[in-house]
């Protein structure tokens, strides 16, 4: 038996310049964390079962021989990538729910491929995991996502990624002092909406106005973000939370330039709430539309920030960075 745990993601800048709409054109940068949240998933190899069974929010039991038929495409499309032919259970199970923006489907695609691989003895580098991931997903699903979560689930970390036109990633690690990663972690605040979304659909339509050869603001927003997405990192690296703040918040109305479903006027009024009780700036993680906002607050104004968003209905999340990537916690 495996037992992979792997972490979510926390974007931090340069979001969407991963997606290959853009980057194929124009070359990716963006700055992402791995956060304390995990995707768990258990893989057995039973010794009287000549089956396939999966236990997500569904339960699956399929033949060996019947893996096109496999429902979670995730699972079905790394089986056959494998050319996996043997009995197989597996069971996952998560910190937080999936469609919140979190990068919770790459989370459990690494785990998966993570646990596969330690079982069939594959030995291979934390890049080139988090390669098949993106392979998986991207091409043989067609998924509209991007790079970042995939690497960010992979790596763990506060990471930096430069995304050539070829779609060639290199990955460097932000070393930040570790007075100022306490006050970062400290600073930084996640709530949840209460709302969950379809990030394929929303990503799908961000593309499409990438896309566009007359959409010239989407594009001129995106180059916007990816030059945040430097800012962002040397931010960090100078240690400056405010000004890390104030690039929060211009990242956040440069993607709501994007697309219409990046945003809408309840979480309009819930980011002008928090802006109005301590949050410098903000934005909601991922492709946007609902799941998590991350706010960074000024000093001394958590307690304020948290009564004002939780007395408006949102819940906040206390978390902190993960450090260790995706890891094999179980091997019996």
């Amino acid at each position: 038996m495996i037992v992979s745990r792997t972490p979510f993601r926390l974007p931090l800048g340069g979001g969407g310049t991963d997606l290959p709409s853009y980057y194929r054109e124009h070359g990716g940068f963006l700055v992402t964390a791995a956060l304390d949240l995990h995707m768990n998933i258990c893989i057995n190899q039973p010794v009287m079962l000549d089956q396939i069974k999966l236990n997500y929010s569904q339960v699956e039991c399929l033949n060996v021989d019947d893996i096109d038929q496999i429902r979670h495409d995730v699972v079905r499309e790394t089986l056959k990538y494998l050319k996996w032919k043997t009995p197989l259970e597996i069971s996952s199970m998560a910190d937080i729910a999936s469609g919140t923006g979190l990068g919770s489907s790459s989370s459990y695609t690494v785990g998966l491929l993570n646990g596969l691989n330690t079982l069939l003895r594959r030995h291979v580098s934390v890049q080139e995991l988090a390669e098949e991931a993106c392979k998986v997903e991207m091409e043989l699903i067609g998924k509209p996502v991007g790079k970042q979560d995939q690497y960010a689930a992979a790596f763990g970390g506060i990471i930096a990624l430069n995304i050539d036109r070829t779609g060639k990633v290199i990955v460097e690690r932000l070393n930040l002092e570790k007075e100022f990663l306490a006050e970062l972690q400290h600073r930084l605040m996640i709530f949840y909406t209460n709302i969950q979304r379809d990030a394929n659909e929303i990503l799908g339509d961000q593309q499409m106005q990438i896309l566009k050869k007359n959409n010239h603001h989407s594009l001129e927003a995106m180059h916007k973000i990816k030059s945040i997405g430097f800012d962002i990192k040397e931010a960090l690296e100078q240690g400056d939370i405010e000004a890390l703040g104030k690039l929060f918040h211009e990242h956040w109305l440069e993607k709501k330039r994007i697309s219409s479903k990046m945003s809408s006027s309840r979480l309009d009024e819930w980011y002008d709430l928090a802006r109005q009780n301590g949050a410098i700036g903000g934005k909601v993680m991922g492709a946007g539309g609902g799941g998590f906002f991350v706010f960074c607050c000024e000093q001394g104004k958590r307690k304020t920030l948290r009564a004002a968003l939780e007395n408006a209905g949102l819940r906040y999340k206390q978390c902190s960075f993960n450090f260790e990537g995706s890891k094999i916690v179980g091997n019996f």
